[in-house]
């Protein structure tokens, strides 16, 4: 036993060392010179085709896009091919990367059987930690399915309103009126009101003064919506004749009466402004007072030449 321990102990001499890091060397130069002959070719053809296959995605792809912004394709054809031409790049590339990893792995003596069985175990747990995760890509899923919404299209969604700039299985990225993006997980998406689809319908609620006759301001009101329906500058956008609906509500002196108008989905602005502009200048020139809400406090001016009010003595 004392001999053992001394054995263990006992420094080499540097002959033996100088053996010792010869081996060594001479190891690791045969390591070196099998991975070039053997694995090394075989790593760089696993990268040349994934290199190929990104390519062959990304051509798609970028056809896809093409289609999508060319002139004969239809709006929401259009905004269909944009999303799509998303999801599969963002599918593909994970495909390829897994596939990948999965190949080059064993060239460098790792064992897939035990990482394989480790992530079976781990993804159980991970799964009940992690369950919105799995309800994100369920709904995701189910709104490519269904078609809710596509790239492009503006959307109302989990209190938000804005244009998609990019739909993933995971996600929905908004962008507002006023420049913010917005990532909501699909699985917080309950309702979804689409304002880009077939058509909508500009309303114009127009307030008026009870003393103005409801027939003549109803004429005035159709003429001025058809002259803007015949204006070649919105002949494009609106896609029907107006609808001038009659007194709609009467709110002591104020009376109410809307003015509707279908023109092309999500282009109700425009047609908005220019009913807005056109009627103040027609009732203007017609002499039309405008109403006046009942919660309105109307503060007139003090006559100078009136006497001050008595003063107030308290208890």
């Amino acid at each position: 036993m004392t001999s053992l321990i001394f054995a263990l102990f006992t420094p080499d001499t540097p002959a033996e060392t100088s053996k010792s890091f010869h081996t060594l060397g001479l190891k690791w130069h045969n390591d070196i010179v099998d991975f070039v002959q053997n694995d090394a070719p075989k790593i760089i053809f696993i990268l040349i085709f994934a290199f190929v296959l990104q390519r062959i995605v990304i051509f798609f792809v970028n056809r896809m896009k093409r289609l999508a912004d060319s002139r004969d394709t239809h709006g929401q054809r259009g905004a269909q091919l944009r999303t799509m031409a998303g999801i599969i790049r963002a599918t593909s590339y994970a495909f390829i990367s897994f596939l990948v990893l999965m190949q080059i792995l064993p060239l460098f003596n790792i064992d897939l059987k035990p990482l394989l069985a480790s992530a079976g175990v781990v993804g159980l747990g991970i799964s009940f930690g992690a369950q919105s995760i799995f309800k994100d890509m369920l709904n995701g899923i189910f709104i490519l399915i269904e078609d809710q919404f596509n790239v492009g299209e503006v959307i109302k969604a989990a209190g938000l309103t804005g244009t998609v700039e990019s739909l993933t299985l995971r996600t929905t990225v908004l962008r507002d009126g006023d420049g913010t993006q917005h990532f909501i997980p699909n699985s917080q998406i309950g309702t979804v009101s689409n304002l880009s689809r077939e058509y909508s319908v500009a309303s114009l609620p127009v307030s008026v003064d009870a003393a103005a006759s409801p027939d003549r301001v109803m004429e005035v009101l159709r003429k001025v919506a058809m002259e803007v329906r015949k204006d070649p500058v919105y002949a494009s956008v609106a896609i029907a004749d107006p609808d001038i609906l009659g007194v709609d509500k009467i709110n002591g002196r104020e009376i109410i009466y809307p003015v509707n108008v279908r023109v092309r989905a999500n282009q109700k602005d425009p047609i908005l402004r220019a009913l807005r502009r056109r009627i103040l200048i027609a009732f203007e020139n017609e002499g039309i007072p405008l109403g006046i809400t009942t919660s309105t406090i109307i503060v007139q001016p003090q006559d100078p030449t009136a006497p001050p009010p008595p003063p107030t003595i308290g208890a």
